[in-house]
């Protein structure tokens, strides 16, 4: 049963409305009554269909390390989904220095700032003043985190993320079911990817592709995995680091995690050969309080455990009160890895730009 069928089952009679709200809501944009921006750069947008995570901070971490990698000075825009900072333009890193912690940019531009060394990340509801930020502090293409739905900026390169084990959901549209929009919105994306593809779904991740394919034919589909990179901590600086996880496969751990998925990390961590005494999944960008973190320690005590794993994002959250757990705390660090002709397609593209129309 999915696991919010009697939500989704009373919110089925206003689907219909909430459906036609979004194409309504993109009609205009595609007429022009709404304005949407275009940029004198390049916008690489990532973005998903469904509610829930995808994979999308893996695949923008993926792409802004290719575009330095080939020479672009790429930016990162964020919502800020869950911060504290309410301006309109957010900084939270500049390239150089971290400027604001995960409280007050939210889990995941934080996350970003701290693992993309030399990329600028900003943040703020209206994407379009960040963004000219961006490019004033020299960035030569953007990339829009999760912004599929964000019809403000006209993006060049349009990516939207099907997690592999979640497809469509129940192919409704919220609040009857997993959908941000009805089906046909797809239309606007240049290219589809599914991701958290490994050895045993890859069957259905190319059911999937060729169903898409079917229905848009123009569109390409790529294919992305997740490898384990290692372990991270954080240092008494508060940054997170490199630790050695040989040592710690040898004894038990309390594994707890704040993200949509949480029985994925759950089966990561059972792939890779950590010995799980316990496991307790929480709400997606969930808030560490004390009475939280006393209740998580008390149960990984109770289960024998002698040391904590959680995700790095949830570990970012973490990293003012790591050194004064009873535990020591790990973080999971994870990598996209995709098809070598999904990169030279996107490279490609934005070395054309802008002669793409």
């Amino acid at each position: 049963m999915h696991p919010n069928f009697f939500y989704f089952a009373l919110g089925r009679p206003f689907s219909p409305l909430y459906s036609l709200a979004m194409h309504l809501r993109a009609s205009l944009y595609r007429r022009g009554v709404l304005r949407s921006h275009r940029f004198p750069i390049p916008v690489v947008s990532v973005g998903n269909l469904t509610l829930g995570g995808t994979g999308k901070t893996p695949m923008v971490q993926y792409l802004a390390r290719l575009f330095q990698e080939h020479g672009f000075k790429p930016a990162i825009v964020s919502r800020g989904y869950g911060g504290a900072a309410r301006g309109a333009i957010n900084l939270v890193s500049d390239g150089t220095s971290l400027l604001l912690d995960a409280h007050a940019a939210g889990d995941e531009p934080r996350l970003l700032a701290e693992t993309l060394p030399g990329v600028p990340v900003l943040t703020g509801v209206v994407r379009r003043l960040p963004a000219r930020r961006a490019q004033e502090m020299g960035a030569d293409v953007l990339v829009l985190d999760d912004g599929f739905q964000h019809l403000q900026i006209v993006r060049d390169i349009d990516l939207v993320l099907f997690n592999t084990d979640r497809l469509a959901g129940n192919s409704r549209v919220f609040p009857g079911g997993d959908l941000r929009e009805p089906v046909a919105a797809l239309r606007r994306a240049t290219g589809f990817v599914m991701t958290g593809v490994h050895a045993a779904n890859r069957e259905r991740a190319e059911r999937f592709a060729q169903l898409l394919q079917a229905k848009f034919p123009a569109t390409p589909v790529a294919f992305a995995g997740l490898r384990m990179e290692g372990l991270v901590a954080t240092a008494p600086s508060g940054m997170i680091v490199p630790a050695d996880p040989e040592p710690l496969h040898r004894e038990p751990c309390f594994a707890f995690c704040g993200i949509a998925h949480p029985e994925l990390f759950r089966q990561t961590l059972s792939e890779h050969g950590f010995s799980l005494a316990g496991f307790f999944p929480l709400a997606d960008h969930q808030r560490y309080t004390g009475p939280l973190l006393d209740r998580l320690l008390a149960e990984a005590r109770k289960s024998g455990a002698r040391w904590l794993m959680t995700t790095e994002k949830d570990l970012v959250k973490l990293s003012g009160q790591a050194g004064h757990l009873s535990l020591p705390l790990y973080g999971l660090r994870m990598r996209v890895e995709t098809d070598a002709d999904f990169s030279r397609a996107i490279l490609a593209r934005l070395r054309s730009w802008p002669a793409v129309p």
